[in-house]
């Protein structure tokens, strides 16, 4: 991975440019929306998981979890079975009918979980309170996303870990442009998923530090490992 080095970038908020403020997503649109497809959901990642090569992206990246972890907006639980064993996870969505093919899921792979419908953005628990935080794919359709990175900053360990596999724009020319020109069409056919955004400026926005960062598939996909950034 890319180490990177030198002073913290102030970073951007990477505001959507094409959407209609009439169809932003709430945090209860978002809910609704994600309950709606939450049967169906890992049918229609299944392209980008085992065609793109997403779920080894995930495998590779949850492997560096350790010690009590908490996974924010765990969707419908794929990435529990490939955390480490011997950990204590913790996993919450604001979806209840995604969590309930998580724990679906959990209780397939004989895992124990627990597991909690709950807002990123004001996320329950003390500060400090874990070793590892993981996120993926979650930060292009959190409404605020720099909020709850700010929560995923505060309930981490001063000295513990933030893994995040997220997506944005690619530094390829021509699909960074058919990002931008799509963006509003993804927008709506993907559950509020703002595709072109910068994930390296948000996390940074957010007083994260990023320790190693790397792109992958059509530069599109980032792999985060990152830490709070203690003033």
């Amino acid at each position: 991975m890319k180490s990177i080095i030198g002073a913290e970038k102030k970073g951007k908020t990477c505001p959507p440019r094409r959407i209609p403020n009439s169809e932003k997503m709430t945090v209860n649109k978002l809910q609704s929306a994600y309950d709606e497809i939450a049967d169906q959901y890992e049918k229609k990642i299944w392209f980008d998981q085992h065609i793109l090569g997403v779920a080894r992206l995930r495998k590779m990246l949850l492997s560096k979890a350790t010690g009590k972890i908490l996974e924010v907006a765990c969707g419908t639980g794929l990435n529990i079975p490939l955390f480490p064993a011997g950990n204590d996870i913790t996993a919450v969505d604001l979806s209840p009918k995604m969590l309930d093919v998580a724990r679906a899921n959990a209780a397939e792979h004989r895992l124990n979980v627990s597991l909690s419908v709950m807002d990123a953005e004001n996320l329950e628990f003390a500060d400090g309170s874990f070793d590892t935080i993981v996120s993926t794919l979650s930060t292009c359709t959190f409404p605020n996303p720099i909020k709850a990175l700010q929560e995923i900053k505060r309930v981490c360990r001063p000295d513990g870990v933030i893994l995040l596999l997220e997506h944005g724009h690619s530094n390829l020319p021509w699909l960074a442009k058919f990002q931008d020109r799509n963006e509003y069409k993804h927008y709506q056919e993907h559950a509020g998923c703002r595709w072109n955004q910068d994930p390296l400026d948000l996390v940074q926005s957010a007083g994260i530090k990023v320790l190693r960062s790397k792109r992958n598939i059509l530069g599109m996909f980032h792999s985060i490992e990152a830490k709070p950034l203690v003033s």
